[in-house]
Parts: C-alpha cells; sequence; structure tokens
C-alpha cells in the first residue's frame, strides 16, 4: 500500500475515533466503541487479541451552581459526587490556613498559592508528593460540605483549561467544584449565605485495554503503545487518536512480520483517566514480563500540523539509539527532541526498560491552546505526519 492509501486511512480513522459518542472517556459508551474498533481492525491483520475488561468508574454530570443574591460560574470537578448545600462560605489560601481551620459544614473556597498544582489523585501510584497528600488528608478532616477551587491558567499541568479542576479524583468524596481565580477573588470578599448545587453521578462501569501480538511465544517482545482514552469534553484528535491511528497503521505494515521478536502493540485505555486504570491492569496483568521487553514506544500527541515529530530516548543504550537515529534519518518529518516524562513511556523507563516517546515537537504550543479542551479537534492534524511515524517504527522493528 502505498503512502496516499495509507494517509487516507488515516483520516478515516480519526474521523471515526474523534467522533465516537459521547467520547472517548474511559468507562464511557464511546470508549467501548474505540477499542472495540481497534481490536476488530487489528485482529484482521492476523493479530492475536486481548480485550479483557478491568473494573473502572464513569462520571455523569448535569452541571453546578453556585448562587447567592446572583450566580457565579463554576463548574463540577470531574468524577465529583453531587449535592445541595446552602451554607457558609469560608476561604483558605495556604496549608497554614487550612491547618488552622474549622470549616465543617461550610462551603470551603480554596484560593491561591494552594492552588498552583492540580493534586494528584489520592489513590495514584506513579506519582503523588507528600503536600499533595497532606492537603487531601487536611480537606477530608475538615468536612466541608462542598468545595471550591479558584484555579489559574497552568497549561503544563492541565492543558489549556482554563480554570482547571484541582480535584480530579473518583476516590474523593466530598463534593468539589471549580471556577476562575478571578471569580474566587469576588467569592473571597463576598458574606452571607451561598448554595452549591452539583448534579452529578458515578457510575461503575468497565472499560478494556486492547493488547495485540504477533509471534507471541517469542523470548524477547518490542512493545509500541498509546492510550486510546480522551479528556471529557475533548474530542482528542492530537490527545490521542493519532496515536491510535499510528498503532493502526504499524500494525498493518508490520503484518508480515516474521522476525524472531514477539510484536505487541497495545492501546492502553485510562492516560487522561484518574485512575489510570488501564496502567494499571497492565502492570498487573504483565508486569513479570517487563525483562522480556527489548524496546518500549509510546506515541502521544502526533501529527500537529505544524512543526515536526519529535522523539526521545529513556534508558536506551547507546548502540540502540544510534541504530534509532539511522533509521529516522529516512524521514523528513522527524526530529530528535527533548525528553518529556508525564507519558505512559515512563511505565517502562521507571521499570528500566529501554524506552522511547514520539510527540509534536509544538507539544507546549498544543498544551497551552488546545490540549484537553473542545478545539482538539480533526483539523490540527496532518495524517500523512501519522503515515511517516509508522513507516519509521516498522523500519526500526525490522532492524532490531
Amino acid at each position: 500500500m502505498n503512502k496516499d492509501n495509507y494517509t487516507a486511512k488515516a483520516r478515516f480513522y480519526l474521523d471515526f475515533l474523534c467522533n465516537v459518542k459521547p467520547n472517548r472517556r474511559t468507562g464511557s459508551l464511546g470508549n467501548r466503541d474505540a477499542t472495540d474498533f481497534f481490536a476488530n481492525t487489528v485482529r484482521a491483520y492476523g493479530y492475536e487479541v486481548d480485550a479483557t475488561p478491568f473494573e473502572c468508574l464513569d462520571h455523569i454530570c448535569n452541571g453546578a451552581i453556585l448562587s447567592q443574591e446572583e450566580a457565579y460560574e463554576v463548574y463540577a470537578s470531574p468524577y465529583t459526587m453531587g449535592c445541595d448545600a446552602l451554607a457558609e462560605l469560608i476561604a483558605v489560601s495556604t496549608i497554614e490556613e487550612l491547618e488552622n481551620i474549622d470549616c465543617e459544614g461550610k462551603i470551603l473556597l480554596i484560593k491561591g498559592a494552594i492552588c498552583k498544582e492540580q493534586l494528584m489523585p489520592k489513590n495514584f501510584v506513579f506519582y503523588n508528593p507528600e503536600h499533595h497528600q497532606k492537603i487531601i488528608a487536611l480537606l477530608e478532616s475538615r468536612k466541608p460540605a462542598g468545595i471550591i477551587t479558584a484555579t489559574e491558567k497552568k497549561p503544563e499541568q492541565a492543558g489549556a483549561l482554563y480554570p482547571f479542576p484541582l480535584i480530579v479524583d473518583g476516590d474523593f468524596d466530598i463534593p468539589s467544584v471549580y471556577c476562575k481565580d478571578i471569580v474566587g477573588d469576588i467569592l473571597a470578599i463576598t458574606h452571607g449565605l451561598f448554595r452549591l448545587k452539583i448534579d452529578a453521578i458515578r457510575i461503575s462501569s468497565r472499560a478494556t485495554n486492547i493488547i495485540a501480538r504477533l509471534n507471541s511465544n517469542a523470548p524477547r517482545k518490542v512493545v509500541i503503545t498509546a492510550h486510546i482514552d480522551a479528556y471529557e469534553g475533548s474530542p482528542g484528535a492530537s490527545d490521542n487518536a493519532s496515536g491510535i491511528i499510528v498503532l493502526l497503521l504499524c500494525a498493518q505494515m508490520l503484518s508480515d512480520y516474521r522476525g524472531e521478536n514477539c510484536i505487541e502493540i497495545v492501546a492502553l485505555n485510562g492516560e487522561d483517566h484518574y485512575s489510570a486504570g488501564g496502567q494499571m491492569d497492565y502492570l498487573k496483568r504483565y508486569g513479570t514480563e517487563m525483562p522480556k521487553i527489548m524496546l518500549a514506544i509510546n506515541i502521544d500527541d502526533v501529527g500537529y500540523k505544524i512543526g515536526r515529530t519529535a522523539y526521545s530516548f529513556y534508558e536506551c543504550p547507546l548502540s540502540l539509539e544510534k541504530k534509532a537515529e539511522d533509521v529516522f534519518l529516512r524521514f523528513n518529518s522527524l526530529a530528535s527532541g527533548e525528553q518529556w516524562f508525564n507519558g505512559d513511556h515512563m511505565i517502562f523507563a521507571q521499570n528500566q526498560v529501554p524506552s522511547m516517546a514520539f510527540t509534536s515537537e509544538r507539544m507546549a504550543d498544543l498544551m497551552k491552546t488546545v490540549t484537553h479542551t473542545s478545539l482538539d479537534t480533526p483539523d490540527l492534524i496532518d495524517c500523512y505526519k501519522l503515515v511517516e511515524v509508522a513507516e519509521s517504527l516498522n523500519a526500526l522493528v525490522r532492524s532490531i
């Protein structure tokens, strides 16, 4: 198949993945449609497919209202519990103030310095700094009726969202909303009773990783991953339909592979979910196979129409880096890039597995403008660039 045909196929995949309903959030119907589509596509190329489901939490929200004499613009935190509270509002801006406040039964406004970093979910195992754990523990011990978090723009943490939710955690049971920092400043000097109403419900659900293998009994394997889920409310074209498309194209290109290694192509499900459920399930079921992996490659946010695709290395011997560089020199749309440490490649790199990551060299621009928003649409993606990434991986896998 020539590049034009692969490019047309990539456009078809992109249109499908960005239009499942309601979206590709882990646990949703659209997410299941996406994983079914992926499984059926790679199965047709002769791969053994493991689609074992895991338990997860889905969330349905119909909005939030904060009002006094007037309504204030607030948004329900992802995975929050619902509530209908009428209470006094009290504000804190530091951990020290939170330690010393009595806010039981009140509406707690969190603003300022304490809101500088999006809090890690309380049971998130990959990264969970002590001061985040302390804030969560203090909030739970203070027992407010509801929480308002006032946040500024932080693209390096939360993408283009403004405001961004400080709390994204289905294991945290105090109802919460978030608002812009300027709204928080107004609320902090407004006295009287406030009504906070959140119309939301948590739903037990299931999702699945899709793990496709060729030559599954081989003693060593090459693993290629991308996350198939998307952030709530986002079509997720660059984040990360583009990466999934590369996997699908690569699966087709490698379908005639008869080398000595196992090829494992993995659509992980949960990179944008608070629980990282798919990543945890993969480690639970296949973590003992880490020593078999000769190279793990993760693809996220590739194909942006501006700029090239950047690759980076983690825990790789120099000989492997040199071999990969020699392959990638054949592709004009690829360039060496800086390391980044918040993608699924870190699952492998933290276990000393030689790893690579592919992303847009303009990832910082994407994070500031479209990531995790409704603006992450298919028109941002150059499908020809996706074909080139897949071709480069096809060539690399056959060379090692």
